[in-house]
């Protein structure tokens, strides 16, 4: 009689060992799965992410914004002569080498316009060297070491009750589905960042044409500030997942593997705003606005 329910004890406690470990291999391989990811995606470049995309943005800028910055370089060269010329003590001491100073300043005006797109591509250039470089050092010292990691659990939980392992069970299957929605939710950070570079880029023709200019100059300035800041925001998310990761893969798991469980779903949300956080760092820290 003790025989049978002993031999039911064990295969109930085999199956919810069973349930736990494949749980937590799922758990810890979308883990290592999403820094991969991360890594991957931020070191995109607009053209390199999504062609298509890129494509259409590049054809609406040169159809329907370069016309109007072409209107508004003009309006700033004219802008530029008039004042060159009145600036001297009202035109009665008008030196020729201001033309020749205005000559040069409307072809860095007109250059800067005619090569916009490759300007602002070489910013983001500049940029994926730095992520990339950095998410390849990530990606390959954070993986965390799944099978190690399991057989430190397996050892603890074979030394539980079976409602401790209920417990477990549960847990596992909770923060398993936290750590998919909040998958979901980085995904979604990392789409939303590229969505406003490609809507930063298909404004870039304005900000050029206010470039060479004293008093508006402010605007293209700016919008460099704001390019920069939008590519290295990649690598604060580089740095962030970097943090992540360790902090997982740095688990006393031995010792409660509860806690340990609950630690990773809290790293996770601390991951997510971290990663919300990085856009309005990067501005900050480029003077952007």
């Amino acid at each position: 009689m003790f025989g049978i329910i002993d031999a039911i004890e064990n295969w109930i406690r085999d199956l919810l060992i069973s349930l736990i470990t494949s749980n937590l291999t799922t758990l810890f391989d979308d883990v290592n799965s999403k820094v991969g990811t991360i890594a991957t995606e931020v070191g995109q470049t607009p053209q390199g992410w999504n062609t298509s995309i890129f494509q259409m943005i590049r054809t609406l800028s040169d159809n329907v914004i370069l016309p109007i910055a072409g209107l508004i370089i003009t309006f700033v060269l004219c802008y530029e002569l008039i004042t060159a010329i009145t600036e001297k003590n009202n035109m009665h001491d008008v030196d020729t080498f201001i033309f020749f100073k205005y000559v040069f300043k409307a072809a860095i005006a007109v250059y800067l316009l005619s090569h916009t797109f490759d300007i602002t591509m070489a910013v983001f250039d500049v940029a994926q060297t730095v992520v990339t470089q950095a998410g390849g050092i990530i990606t390959n010292e954070t993986s965390i070491d799944i099978a190690t990691t399991i057989a430190a659990m397996e050892t603890e939980m074979e030394a539980m009750s079976i409602g401790g392992l209920v417990q477990l069970a549960l847990e596992t299957l909770i923060i398993s589905l936290s750590l998919k929605i909040m998958s979901i939710l980085i995904t979604v950070i990392l789409y939303g960042r590229m969505i406003e570079i490609y809507l930063t880029v298909s404004i870039s023709p304005i900000p050029f044409a206010t470039m060479t200019n004293r008093e508006w100059g402010n605007i293209g300035t700016n919008y460099f500030r704001t390019l920069f800041s939008l590519g290295f925001q990649g690598f604060f998310m580089i740095v962030c997942v970097a943090i992540y990761a360790v902090l997982v893969n740095n688990m006393i798991v031995a010792e409660n593997i509860h806690s340990a469980l609950f630690s990773i779903a809290a790293y996770t949300v601390i991951l997510c705003i971290s990663l919300l956080k990085t856009g309005s760092l990067s501005r900050s820290l480029f003077g952007a606005h």
